[in-house]
């Protein structure tokens, strides 16, 4: 059988269909936006060579995909349909990407194992990372694809990825569709060399620079990628030189900064044109033949459009589905105690040790957590020694890359429970969990889930000073998708973590660092069937006159200020609200009925803190139940000095929620 560069007529024919197939959506879309049906585009027309030279290595729904917005063609050489692609566009209900809750060519397909992608260029860097390590561990040949722009690899994450795929010689293969526009900034601008010299420094990293106009050229590249991934040997990066056809987006007018002269020269590139002109040079396939495959491509795409903007909007009433999983809450199982006393942090560490027997797919990473250390803290001492470096092992010095990593091992199936060392430090990884984690779930339409624990020591009184004080609740609880939970006594501690372990959903495992040893926060240990439910806050003492609502370090110091006050007993309700997503509203109400007057006590700042909106929420809904103003006392508007003296000025005191207490009680 005859053959051009390895492939037969009927192959090739099937490429350029594809190759046609993609150009003629891109058309036919910006025709729908025009009339009103639609309000966002971003194409692949240039890209398509390099797209179906990569799909035709990818094994669909076998192999991991993490592409990013332009890859339209390589969707459909996985074997996404042009009706599919329609119902995103259009933002059908139907929609398999995302249900119509993301914007068009942001991709997801669940059978054909195309995670689903997001805005945020580069996130998905670090995640198609985390999913070639789990490919590794279930010890398959599943390859992972990658893909962005040039631009992209401006972003740390890139660099991230780079360096721990190389390090864990991962199966990845990077794609870097470089068409030398970031939207209207050059790669001259963007790139001290090229990408492809940018990337020499890694080792096990095979690099490839190709025409990615050429399918033959490119497609040899990926063949090669491939192979070596599955054979075990490492990452690749694939530098494919393409044209950009259109602007950026629809949003976008690239002759505001291309000239006509530049545009003239990319349209000679066509990769279209260039697949046609080599077949019938070589006498492979005929034009007449060429022109049939567009004519009828032509007509497949009208009759889809048709098809597509007849098919039915998303209801309204779903809005608000798919933010958490619909899992069945599990309640509070029976305290049956096994130790007489157990500090906080020595009961975090059974509860991992217990549920890593109870999972083997539980996974432990972050900075310096394997043995012999275990962890700063010592939370994680003795699990790398008991379970191996592929369950327990230490990640590199970066957040993102801990958090991204994360989520590609989530999605896989795996249960990645990770720390950030220090909650000052977890700001580098906020892009992942604001845009990536947290939205995994409702942006997929519950197709896609990536349920993890972040564990992240937090919290001042240690003398830490700016970055190792910070109190970062205000800043998550404004966040739909993750739990949070913040424990105040070690076997609160090791409940929550038991059940965010076992949990459909993504956790942030609050853990006060001052709190890791102090006695007064030690209690009985519970046995390993232990669970403690979110959302179920404890009443530490019972009173008639006020209530205090308080979680963490505070339940400590709020019993310290009724003991300055040598108040009788009867008097106040504390209550440890233990979790912040969700909030006990209903333990709050019962107290409320009772005392009539409450205050909030919080470590964060108290501008814009968990305390404003909790009193938000009880001004809200329990108005007529009080008899005095919901008060406030938290730390100042302040970063938190080293100095002992005026740390206690900036951090709540026993003294300041005294002064409160006893103005309430007088009010």
């Amino acid at each position: 059988m005859a053959r051009l560069n390895g492939f037969t007529k009927k192959q090739i024919i099937d490429v350029y269909r594809k190759m046609a197939l993609s150009r003629k959506l891109d058309d036919k879309m910006l025709i729908l936006l025009k009339q009103g049906k639609s309000f966002f585009h971003i194409g692949a027309s240039g890209h398509e060579a390099a797209q179906l030279a990569a799909a035709e290595m990818i094994k669909p729904g076998e192999d991991w995909s993490f592409p990013y917005y332009r890859d339209g063609a390589y969707c459909i050489g996985l074997g996404m349909t042009a009706r599919e692609q329609l119902l995103s566009f259009l933002a059908k209900a139907e929609d398999p990407n995302s249900g119509g809750r993301q914007m068009p060519q942001h991709y997801g397909h669940k059978n054909l194992r195309v995670v689903s992608q997001s805005s945020p260029t580069g996130t998905q860097f670090l995640q198609a990372v985390g999913c070639a390590m789990a490919c590794k561990l279930k010890k398959t040949k599943e390859v992972v694809y990658v893909s962005s722009g040039e631009g992209t690899t401006s972003q740390g994450d890139f660099h991230e990825a780079l360096n721990w795929a190389s390090n864990s010689k991962a199966p990845v293969i990077f794609h870097i569709q470089d068409n030398e526009y970031a939207i209207s900034t050059h790669r001259s601008e963007q790139t001290a060399s090229t990408i492809y010299n940018m990337t020499s420094g890694y080792g096990n990293l095979s690099r490839y620079d190709v025409n990615g106009t050429d399918f033959f050229e490119t497609n040899l590249a990926f063949k090669e990628a491939v192979q070596r991934a599955r054979k075990g040997k490492g990452p690749s990066v694939i530098v494919s030189h393409v044209v950009r056809l259109l602007p950026h987006s629809s949003s976008d007018d690239q002759r505001k900064y291309r000239s006509e002269k530049d545009l003239a020269e990319d349209i000679k590139k066509d990769p279209l044109v260039i697949l046609e002109s080599k077949c019938i040079d070589e006498n492979f396939i005929k034009p007449d033949e060429f022109e049939k495959i567009r004519t009828q491509v032509d007509k497949q795409v009208d009759d889809d459009a048709e098809w597509a903007d007849g098919q039915d909007y998303p209801d309204p009433d779903t809005a608000l589905d798919h933010i958490y999983s619909s899992q069945e809450v599990v309640g509070e199982t029976n305290f049956n105690s096994i130790s007489e006393k157990i500090v906080i942090v020595d009961a975090i560490n059974h509860a991992l040790l217990e549920e890593m027997e109870f999972n083997e797919k539980m996974i432990i990473y972050g900075q310096d957590i394997a043995d012999p250390k275990g962890g700063v803290f010592t939370a994680t001492k003795g699990l790398s020694d008991h379970f191996g470096g592929n369950r327990v092992f230490n990640s590199p010095l970066a957040e993102s890359s801990i958090v991204g990593t994360a989520v590609g091992m989530a999605v896989t199936g795996y249960k990645p429970v990770v720390e950030i060392q220090f909650g000052d430090y977890i700001w580098t990884a906020m892009m992942q969990i604001r845009n990536e984690v947290a939205t995994m779930r409702y942006r997929s339409n519950n197709a896609w889930t990536c349920p993890m624990v972040i564990r992240v020591p937090v919290g001042g009184y240690i003398h830490g000073a700016l970055c190792h004080s910070q109190s970062i609740d205000g800043y998550f609880i404004h966040l739909p998708g993750i739990y949070i939970a913040y424990p105040s006594c070690a076997a609160d501690a090791k409940g929550l973590l038991k059940m965010a372990c076992r949990m459909d959903d993504p956790v942030i495992f609050m853990e006060h660092k001052g709190l890791y040893r102090q006695g007064y926060a030690a209690t009985e240990e519970p046995d390993s069937d232990y669970l403690l439910p979110f959302g179920k806050g404890r009443l530490v003492i019972k009173g008639d006159e006020l209530t205090i609502v308080t979680w963490g370090a505070m339940v400590q110091k709020s019993m310290e200020a009724m003991q300055l006050l040598d108040l009788p007993d009867g008097i106040i309700d504390i209550i440890d609200l233990r979790t912040l997503n969700p909030i006990d509203l209903d333990l709050i109400e019962s107290s409320i009925a009772k005392t009539s007057k409450v205050l909030v006590v919080h470590e964060d700042n108290i501008t814009n803190g968990p305390g404003a909106e909790i009193s938000a929420l009880i001004a809200d809904k329990f108005f007529e139940l009080l008899d005095g103003p919901v008060r406030r006392v938290a730390s100042k508007d302040s970063p938190v000095p080293f100095n002992w003296l005026i740390e206690e000025r900036v951090l709540p005191q026993a003294e300041d929620i005294s002064n409160v207490i006893q103005e309430l009680l007088e009010y």
